[in-house]
């Protein structure tokens, strides 16, 4: 009553996406193998170039913050997974989000990506582990840094806190966003030195 919701797009009141705009945003309905050094695909429902996207990933993580916004923003990956032809059967996969360093972490209050595997982790029926990958180090936000420097701001700068539990597990990674891939390239890379049989990579975007 006293904080209504109004769409991000159309100011319409009642939810921060309202029908009639999602109904615009062309969520993918399919799925091309995407394999890349440590990741063995990576699945995401829509392109990072659609403003209103970008618009509602940033108000998800920068003052003021709509944390409400987790729930908007798994339902449009969910989405692209029901829409799906072939679903993949992720029964015997954990989820992981990427994680924050600890200042940023008390800056927000939460991780978003973490929010979102929360919602994810119910509707594929997977545990999340939310405390096994670490991010040692604050860096500069990767969407400050051109492409090539992308890769060096996240070199080394995450660990694994127990490696006993995901030793052999199937693993889904959540971010927010997939650009170039270097963050979530490297956290792939020290699940699997810590012995992770295979790592999927999901995001809402990919730029």
């Amino acid at each position: 009553m006293f904080f209504p919701k109004f769409c991000l797009s159309c100011q319409k009141e009642g939810e921060y996406l309202c029908q009639d705009c999602k109904a615009m945003l062309d969520i993918s309905g399919f799925h091309r193998k995407y394999k890349t050094r440590n990741l063995s695909d990576l699945y995401y429902p829509l392109s990072y170039q659609n403003k209103f996207i970008q618009n509602l990933i940033k108000k998800f993580k920068y003052e003021p913050f709509v944390k409400e916004l987790d729930q908007t923003l798994a339902v449009l990956i969910i989405e692209h997974f029901e829409s799906l032809d072939q679903k993949p059967d992720f029964k015997d996969f954990v989820l992981i989000p990427v994680p924050l360093a600890k200042k940023r972490l008390k800056w927000r209050g939460y991780n978003q990506a973490e929010e979102i595997g929360k919602h994810l982790a119910i509707f594929f029926r997977i545990p999340l582990v939310g405390d096994v990958l670490l991010k040692t180090k604050t860096t500069l936000p990767q969407i400050e840094l051109a492409k090539e420097k992308r890769e060096e701001n996240v070199k080394g700068i995450f660990a694994i806190k127990t490696p006993e539990v995901i030793r052999g597990k199937k693993i889904l990674l959540v971010d927010d966003v997939y650009t170039t891939g270097a963050t979530m390239e490297e956290c792939a890379r020290i699940l699997k030195e810590s012995g992770a049989k295979e790592i999927i990579g999901l995001a809402i975007a990919r730029g």
